[in-house]
């Protein structure tokens, strides 16, 4: 299929991205239609409210939402005022949102009386405002900022430390938008169902791609899986944005064979599929192209797999998307050959700007491009060792700070999970190192469930890895914990062993 969208590399600010048809409609919720030109007006008058604020310019604009109206037009209205986006995840408590309010300097934050009730004193750094509805300003006309300029600060959490905020500009969030609606083909006639946080960099994405699409976007906060089912049938959804927890949520309901034939395209970053993953959702919505993404908030999305090679290469992560330069580079800082593992590093205009007020955690990640980007400028170490094929797709081995080093061998805890996962007993896995006095470190496997199927998974792991990568021990859970962007939240289940 033909994308309808070119790939232009010159961005533009990311205010300009309401790119439809004045009267085809940009955003469907439970409040009716939005039109791009009722879009267009609505940002340009919440723009002037926060103008009316008299903030300086590149001050943080924080806001701590569901997905209200407000909370898919601010990411385009703080811009436009000069001002820099800070979306905070609506899941998270009082103390992560005031750790995020003092290490971004807001000056602002939007959210709703709700949410203010709960925060303490101290929560909110003086000096900061918090209002508790938008307004509305005189209409501001679109930006002429620098592509370069900083629009967003996206907070997103590591393995270690408390969450730290990537630095994005228009030209990052643009270029992004851009190349996923082209290389997902998205059409005008496209219905995208934004299921995902809009304080993740791939939910944010689900907006702007769209709506550089000229297609429509509808929002949707879900308490269970029967949520999405119904959003799809009433909206006529085509397209699905998911991380793995959701999708097995997803096939764990019931879906009626007209609504699941609706969706034309599902798309997952987050974590990988496992083959099995593939194969249920190949069966369940017959009618869907599956694109498998790979991605970092430092550097937005990486590769992706297309369509037609998921079915013969379900493990693989798949080649660079538009505008993205990626290699696979040893320890000595060589490019690894085929079939050679080394740490994925990214260059191109899709590489964040750094970590926001934090120069020695920039440092680690984000250097000079190496000789081989043409791009040149910055690209940033992922932290995640891969390995290219004979048929130059890229398949995903571990994160470096997740490999287990158990007996002298390094282990990817991903190829225990797929392992685990195989046979059907177990709907979710995560594998870890704990210590071990005589192996360095064990292994464990963390699994929802109640335990019955422990034999019958362990018999067959025998049969299917070597004795070196057996799980010591498994520990059920009823389910597993998931991040506030949906993700398993392997920080949750690493304290937890620990």
């Amino acid at each position: 299929m033909p994308s309808m969208v070119p790939l232009d590399p010159v961005p533009q600010p990311i205010d300009h991205v309401l790119r439809g048809v004045a009267d085809a409609v940009a955003l469907e919720d439970r409040g009716g239609a939005l039109t791009f030109g009722e879009a267009e007006h609505a940002v340009a008058r919440l723009a002037g409210w926060l103008a009316a604020m008299r903030l300086p310019a590149g001050a943080r604009v924080a806001s701590w939402l569901p997905k209200t109206r407000e909370a898919c037009l601010l990411p385009l209205a703080a811009p436009r005022a000069g001002l820099v986006h800070v979306p905070i995840s609506p899941v998270l408590k009082r103390a992560q949102v005031a750790h995020i309010l003092a290490d971004s300097g807001a000056a602002a934050m939007l959210t709703q009386p709700a949410r203010a009730a709960t925060l303490e004193a101290g929560d909110v750094p003086a000096g900061v405002t918090v209002h508790q509805a938008a307004g509305e300003g005189d209409a501001l006309p679109r930006s002429v900022a620098d592509a370069d300029a900083l629009a967003a600060i996206l907070y997103t959490s590591g393995s270690t430390g408390k969450p730290k905020g990537v630095m994005l500009s228009h030209a990052n969030l643009w270029l992004g938008a851009i190349s996923v609606a082209h290389y997902l083909a998205i059409t005008p006639g496209d219905r995208v169902l934004g299921v995902l946080p809009l304080s993740f960099d791939y939910g944010q994405n689900q907006l702007f791609s769209t709506w550089a699409a000229g297609a429509r976007v509808i929002p949707l906060d879900y308490l269970t899986a029967r949520d999405v089912v119904k959003a799809v049938g009433r909206h006529g959804v085509t397209t699905i944005a998911g991380v793995p927890p959701l999708w097995v949520q997803l096939l764990e309901a019931e879906w009626p064979a007209e609504t699941a034939s609706r969706l034309r395209r599902l798309t997952n970053s987050g974590g990988a599929l496992t083959p099995r993953l593939v194969g249920e959702l190949r069966g369940r919505f017959p009618a869907a192209d599956l694109y498998p993404m790979y991605g970092l908030t430092e550097a937005f999305r990486s590769t992706y797999l297309s369509p037609d090679l998921v079915d013969a290469h379900p493990d693989a992560i798949g080649r660079a998307v538009p505008f993205a330069e990626v290699m696979v580079v040893r320890a000595d800082g060589a490019c690894a050959a085929p079939g050679e593992s080394g740490e994925l590093v990214h260059a191109g205009p899709l590489v964040a700007k750094g970590y926001w007020q934090d120069a020695a955690r920039t440092a680690v990640r984000f250097r000079p491009a190496p000789a081989w980007s043409r791009s040149g400028g910055t690209a940033v170490w992922s932290g995640d060792t891969v390995v290219e094929g004979a048929d130059g797709l890229l398949r995903f081995v571990g994160r470096d700070d997740e490999m287990i080093k158990s007996a002298g061998n390094r282990i990817s805890p991903t190829e225990i999970e797929e392992a685990v996962l195989a046979g059907g007993e177990v709907r979710e896995a995560a594998a870890f190192g704990v210590p071990d006095p005589r192996l360095g470190q064990a292994i464990v496997v963390v699994a929802a469930g109640d335990g019955s199927a422990e034999e019958a998974v362990r018999i067959r792991l025998r049969r299917d890895l070597p004795s070196f990568m057996q799980p010591q021990r498994f520990e059920w859970r009823d389910t597993l914990p998931c991040n506030a962007n949906g993700k398993l939240d392997r920080a949750a289940l690493r304290t937890e062993l620990a």
